[in-house]
């Protein structure tokens, strides 16, 4: 196997312990709950802290990224969130639950900004989507594994040896990554990226300075923006919106969550990374309309929340919204790897993480403040609106400014050539 398909797969795994990790805690709530003796509210609060660091640091991660050995960040990072999640199997109270979820959210922050860019590092335009859907289908399987095996162990054992479970599994995979992972390509025909010392030389100012001027990217930040309130939402509270609704048990409601919202993902992404790579050759603007019109799709079908519906229903709505949302998936990262030359890509990642992970914190706090108020289900319907607005504004890029940020990407790479 070529090794930038090797590099892919391996991150599929790696991808997946990530999301994993970081969504078991919404499959065990009421024991957690019961065990610490907290309420919604500090739950809500305790997510909102990993998001929040988690996007703070995202920035900082990327700018790590563009200027040291990207694969060995990827390790490095797989490695300390890993040990964390471990360590949050032991916690005893609601203030050392917030200090594991701060220091989860340190630690995984630096993964994928390297690991987006040392994607793009192998990968060119012809299988870039491709490669992209393999990477997020792992942090899909990920979020489904994590949710249903967290869950069910609650259910048998208790909560703690769901997190000692996934924290060992990733030590062990960052054991076999150092033989797997390389920066740089080694096969015919794939170009190599801006050598170590080239990149050390890049100055933020210089990344911050390019990335101001690419206006399709200031409209993928506020449409992750909306996205990640609605989808931390979801990610958070459906497995107990399903439990006490429908008097699900944890496994159940657990497994039930994270397929109705993550299993039709798989279908969603495959699909997505093949319609991405193939619109781009005829339409260089492509993966910006494909990103809007999965979010314009699949919104109203939330809306029907605001019915009471029953659970056959919800089945509907979730799988049909999933799919549609996951079809954009794919062209995100390429998306900044086609408006962002090399030097900045991990950079654009980190700023991308900040602000989907940051809204995504405001979205769970809020959900948990007015669960009691309004309930969950409408909290969910009004969802529908915040993902056609994310929609709208990469539309509005497509129509706008996709082709110039496109232009002046050529241009840059023009300019270095003749600089080297």
């Amino acid at each position: 196997m070529p090794l930038r398909w090797r590099i892919a797969f391996f991150l599929f795994f790696a991808a997946g312990l990530n999301y994993a990790d970081r969504v078991a805690l919404s499959s065990v709530i009421p024991p957690l709950r019961a065990d610490l003796g907290i309420t919604d509210a500090q739950i809500g609060f305790a997510g909102m802290v990993f998001l929040w660091c988690y996007a703070l640091m995202s920035p900082f991660a990327g700018l790590v990224a563009d200027r040291f050995s990207r694969s060995r960040i990827v390790l490095l990072s797989l490695i300390t969130w890993s040990v964390v999640t471990v360590l949050t199997g032991f916690v005893e109270s609601f203030a050392l639950l917030v200090i594991a979820r701060l220091l989860l959210g340190i630690t995984e922050s630096f993964y994928l900004p390297a690991a987006g860019a040392l994607l793009a590092e192998h990968h060119g335009p012809k299988s870039m989507g491709r490669a992209v859907s393999v990477h997020m289908l792992g942090l899909n399987l990920g979020l489904v594994a994590g949710g249903a095996v967290a869950g069910i162990i609650a259910e048998r054992y208790g909560w703690r040896p769901g997190f000692w479970l996934l924290g060992g599994l990733g030590i062990l995979l960052a054991v076999v990554g150092r033989g797997v992972l390389r920066d740089q390509p080694q096969e015919p025909g794939v170009a190599a990226a801006p050598a170590a010392p080239s990149v050390a030389r890049i100055r933020v100012r210089e990344a911050w300075g390019y990335l101001a001027r690419v206006r399709s990217f200031h409209c993928l930040l506020m449409s992750s923006m909306a996205a990640g309130v609605a989808v931390w939402i979801f990610l958070s509270w459906l497995p107990l919106f399903l439990s006490e609704t429908y008097g699900m048990s944890l496994g159940s409601a657990g497994a039930s969550a994270v397929l109705l919202y993550q299993g039709p993902v798989f279908v969603g992404i495959a699909l997505g990374g093949w319609l991405s790579d193939w619109w781009v050759r005829r339409d260089p603007r492509a993966r910006v309309l494909v990103k809007g019109l999965s979010f314009l799709v699949g919104a109203p079908f939330l809306a029907m929340f605001l019915f009471t519906p029953g659970f056959t229903v919800v089945v509907v709505i979730m799988v049909a919204s999933s799919l549609f949302r996951a079809m954009g998936t794919p062209s995100e990262h390429p998306i900044i790897s086609e408006t962002v030359p090399p030097p900045y890509r991990a950079a654009a990642i980190g700023i991308l993480n900040l602000v989907g992970a940051g809204a995504g914190g405001v979205g769970v706090l809020v959900a948990g403040l007015l669960k009691g108020k309004f309930g969950l289900q409408i909290i969910f319907g009004a969802c529908s609106v915040i993902f056609t607005l994310a929609g709208l504004l990469m539309l509005l890029a497509y129509r706008r400014w996709m082709s110039e940020d496109l232009e002046r990407a050529r241009r840059f790479g023009q300019e270095t050539a003749k600089a080297s």
